[in-house]
C-alpha cells in the first residue's frame, strides 16, 4: 500500500506554472522575497521522491558554499523533515532519501568538487554571481548521459551570462551564426515586485524612498539595464560602452603587446594582452582558465601570433613559492618567457584609482575580452542593506581575477619607455 507524504509547502501562486512544467531548462529572473529558493527547494525535494530512476543525483549550486548553507540548508531540512527514513549529512550538506535519491548543497568557488559526478536535476541560484564556465564546462557535461534539467534562478545583475541565459529562455537570443536561438525546450519566469503582488505596496514604497533608483530597479522589477549597484567600475564601463569603445579591435602587427597578469595558485589566472596604438590603448585580448599550471599560460602566449614586448606580474611573482623553492618569473623564464616586470606593490585603492584614470584610454575588443569585459562591468564592493552602503572592500569571486589583472596592467604599462627587441617565442622550451 502506497504511503502518503505530505510536504509542509504551499506553493504561491506564481510558481504553480513553475512546478508543473514539462521543459527540461528553466529561467527565474524574480523580485528579492518573492521564495524563488523556497519554491526551487522544493522542487528538488520533489523530484528526489518521485523520479523512479535508480539513485538519483540532484544538486542545489550557490557561487559560495556558506551561501549554500546560509540560505538553502536550512529551507531543506525544514521541508524534508516529514519524510520518514530521511538521512542528513552535515558536513557535506546532504540529505539522503529512502528511495536512494540525493540532494546536495555545492559552492563554486571550489568547482573540482563537482567533476566526476552526475546530476538528474541542478538549481543555479545566484546564477548571475557564477562563472558561465562552471554551467558550461562542468555541470552541463554531467547532466547528459542522465538527461537531466537545469534551473537558473536569480536577481539580475547587468548583461551577463545570466541575462544571456534569460534571452534564451524568452525566445530573444541570437546564436554566433546569426539564427534565433530555439526556445523550445524553455520555461521562463519573469516575477517583479510591482505585479506579483508578493510584498505590500507600503513596504515597497518605503523601500523605494529610502534605495537608488538603479537599487530599487534591479532588486525589485528585475531590470537587466540598472547600474550594478557598488560595482567599482561601473561608471567607466558605461562610458566605454556609450562612446562604442567596446567594439571590434584589430591585432596592429606593428605594435608590440603587453600582458598583464593574476597568478591564482590554486586559483584563477587571468592575463589582459595590450596594444598602444598612437595614443589609444587596444585591449585586443583577454584569457583566463583555473586549476593550470605555467606551462599551460605559456602555451596560450606561443599560440597566439603577437609579437611580446613585456609581462606584467604582481608583486610577489618573484617570492619562492612553498613546495616547489622556486618563483614564478623563475618558472617562467625556464619556459623561454624572459621580459618580465614585477609590478610595484601598491594598496587596492591606489590600484582602483590607476584602472578608473586608464579605462577611457582604452578601446576593447568585444569577442575575445567578452569574459574580462563582463568581470571588469561586474566586479563591486559588498552592499550592505541595513546601512544603505557599500563595503570599503570588493567581493572576492571570479570577476576580481580580471579586475587585479587589469590594475596591474594599469600600474605597469608603459610601452613609450620600452625599447626592448621583439618577442615572438620561436622555441619556448615546452615539456
Amino acid at each position: 500500500m502506497a504511503t502518503t507524504i505530505t510536504i509542509p509547502y504551499t506553493p504561491r501562486a506564481a510558481f504553480l506554472p513553475f512546478h508543473n512544467r514539462a521543459k527540461r531548462w528553466a529561467c527565474l529572473v524574480c523580485h528579492r522575497r518573492a521564495g524563488k529558493t523556497v519554491a526551487c527547494i522544493n522542487e528538488l525535494i520533489k523530484a528526489a521522491l518521485t523520479e523512479k530512476k535508480k539513485d538519483c543525483r540532484f544538486a542545489y549550486v550557490a557561487p559560495q558554499y556558506s551561501q549554500a548553507k546560509d540560505i538553502a540548508w536550512g529551507y531543506v531540512k525544514q521541508f524534508s523533515g516529514a519524510i520518514p527514513g530521511v538521512v542528513y549529512n552535515e558536513s557535506e550538506l546532504r540529505v539522503d532519501f529512502p528511495n536512494g535519491n540525493r540532494v546536495r548543497l555545492y559552492g563554486t568557488e571550489n568547482e573540482s568538487r563537482l567533476r566526476g559526478l552526475y546530476f538528474d536535476g541542478v538549481i543555479l541560484d545566484e546564477y548571475a554571481d557564477i562563472h558561465p564556465r562552471v554551467y558550461d564546462e562542468i555541470i552541463r557535461p554531467l547532466l547528459v548521459d542522465r538527461q537531466g534539467w537545469a534551473v537558473f534562478i536569480g536577481t539580475p545583475m547587468g548583461h551577463n551570462a545570466f541575462y544571456d541565459t534569460h534571452r534564451k529562455a524568452i525566445g530573444t537570443f541570437t546564436n554566433a551564426d546569426g539564427s534565433r536561438f530555439d526556445n523550445a525546450d524553455w520555461y521562463s519566469l519573469v516575477l517583479k515586485a510591482s505585479t506579483s503582488g508578493l510584498i505590500p505596496l507600503k513596504e515597497l514604497e518605503d523601500a523605494r524612498k529610502d534605495m537608488t533608483d538603479d537599487s530599487y530597479l534591479q532588486e525589485f522589477e528585475c531590470s537587466f539595464e540598472a547600474a550594478i549597484k557598488g560595482a567599482v567600475f561601473g561608471q567607466e564601463m558605461k562610458k566605454l560602452e556609450e562612446d562604442g569603445r567596446i567594439c571590434s579591435v584589430p591585432y596592429d602587427p606593428i605594435s608590440e603587446v603587453w600582458t598583464a597578469w593574476d597568478l591564482g595558485i590554486g586559483d584563477a589566472t587571468a592575463i589582459w594582452f595590450a596594444q598602444q596604438v598612437g595614443r589609444e590603448v587596444r585591449i585586443i585580448d583577454f584569457y583566463m582558465a583555473r586549476g593550470a599550471g605555467i606551462d599551460h599560460y605559456v602555451r596560450i602566449l606561443k599560440d597566439k601570433p603577437y609579437n611580446y614586448a613585456r609581462h606584467l606580474l604582481p608583486h610577489d611573482a618573484d617570492k619562492t613559492e612553498l613546495g616547489s623553492g622556486i618563483s614564478i618569473i623563475e618558472q617562467l623564464k625556464s619556459l623561454g618567457v624572459r621580459n618580465t616586470r614585477v609590478v610595484k606593490k601598491a594598496t587596492l585603492d591606489e590600484g582602483i584609482k590607476f584602472a578608473r584614470l586608464f579605462l577611457p584610454k582604452c578601446v576593447f575588443d568585444a569577442k575575445k575580452c567578452n569574459e574580462g569585459i563582463e568581470a571588469l562591468k561586474i566586479y563591486r564592493y559588498e552592499y550592505d542593506a541595513r546601512t544603505n552602503e557599500n563595503s570599503k572592500r570588493p567581493i572576492h569571486d571570479w570577476a576580481s581575477h580580471p579586475a587585479d589583472a587589469f590594475r596591474y596592467l594599469a600600474a605597469g604599462f608603459k610601452p613609450e619607455s620600452m625599447h626592448a627587441p621583439k618577442l615572438a617565442y620561436p622555441n619556448l622550451a615546452l615539456p
